[in-house]
């Protein structure tokens, strides 16, 4: 995907669709990463997060903060974070607040982009490079 974002921002998305509608000029990356998660309940780990089926999910089992985490092997630029969401399946498990961080590792990352999200139902687009070409 195209552009950085530099600096914390308090995050605006967009929410709602059932399907998903992402602009031909940009490209996924997620699948050239490595994804892991904090925790998760057997069965709901990252091969349900990203099997591209949304009646599977993610579910952790652990104390809070729950995160997931994406490396890339190379510092790639991304402009829109996607992903779903359904609060009328699992009001408990849905996430309420999402914070992206960025950096080199663990150990030096810096907030980009905080998004607040209520009862939130389909695909959620974040962007982070602070404006909805839309």
């Amino acid at each position: 995907m195209a552009t950085e974002s530099d600096g914390e921002e308090e995050g605006k998305y967009i929410e709602g669709s059932q399907s998903l509608v992402v602009d031909d000029y940009l490209r996924e990356m997620a699948k050239k990463a490595a994804w892991s998660v904090s925790s998760c309940k057997s069965g709901n780990g990252v091969q349900a997060l990203r099997d591209d089926n949304l009646d599977t999910y993610w579910q952790s089992d652990g104390a809070q903060p729950h995160s997931v985490n994406i490396q890339f092997q190379k510092k790639v630029k991304l402009q829109l974070v996607v992903l779903y969401v359904d609060f009328k399946l699992d009001e408990s498990y849905t996430p309420s607040k999402i914070t992206i961080r960025s950096g080199d590792g663990f150990h030096n990352l810096k907030e980009i982009k905080t998004v607040e999200l209520s009862k939130p139902v389909g695909w959620v687009y974040i962007y982070l490079s602070g404006t909805d070409p839309r």
